[in-house]
């Protein structure tokens, strides 16, 4: 297992040692050990998540409020996605940094998003089902989410804004300014 830094502090990928033989492979997604170690925190996963979307279909960019922030290990199960990170803690060195990364079930790659970061993704395939594990459950009335096309972002999701297949929670979500994140 591999670690590998981005441009957003603490948002890590993790690259999996795949061992293969004639009948397949295999590797560990998640070693709780490992993980802590790299990122030094000590936080358990208590809920996964699976979503399945068709082609352009965009969720996000969400987050939680404080005090359910979560931190997230996702990666792609089947299909394949450009997940999209944006930092949001003001007090960090890398506020309002955005990362774009490419992921798909053949690459096996994980990424740890840490709590304060803003996530979404589009999905670049027929469809996708993507895994998500967190560390605070799900709450509702402290969900939050920037929207997709915020100018200040300028986020380029490589399909024309027409193409782009959102829920009618994520076509109201807010501005970074509405936000009071700018």
């Amino acid at each position: 297992m591999r670690f590998k830094k981005t441009s957003i502090k603490d948002l890590i990928i993790i690259n999996p040692t795949l061992y293969k033989d004639s009948r397949g492979y295999f590797y560990e997604s998640y070693v709780k050990k490992k993980l802590n170690s790299e990122i030094l925190q000590n936080f358990n996963f208590t809920q996964e998540n699976i979503s399945f979307s068709k082609k352009n279909t965009l969720r996000g960019l969400h987050f939680q409020n404080y005090p359910y922030m979560q931190n997230k290990l996702l990666k792609v199960l089947d299909g394949s996605i450009l997940d999209v990170c944006v930092d949001i803690r003001k007090k960090s060195e890398t506020y309002l940094k955005i990362f774009k990364i490419k992921l798909h079930a053949q690459n096996n790659i994980s990424l740890f998003i840490p709590k304060g970061v803003a996530h979404g993704f589009l999905v670049l395939s027929e469809y996708a089902k993507v895994s998500y594990f967190v560390d605070k459950p799900y709450a509702p009335k402290k969900q939050n989410g920037i929207i997709f096309d915020d100018n200040y972002l300028n986020i380029k999701w490589g399909i024309p804004k027409k193409k782009i297949i959102l829920s009618s929670k994520d076509k109201k979500l807010k501005t970074l300014k509405q936000l009071k994140l700018i």
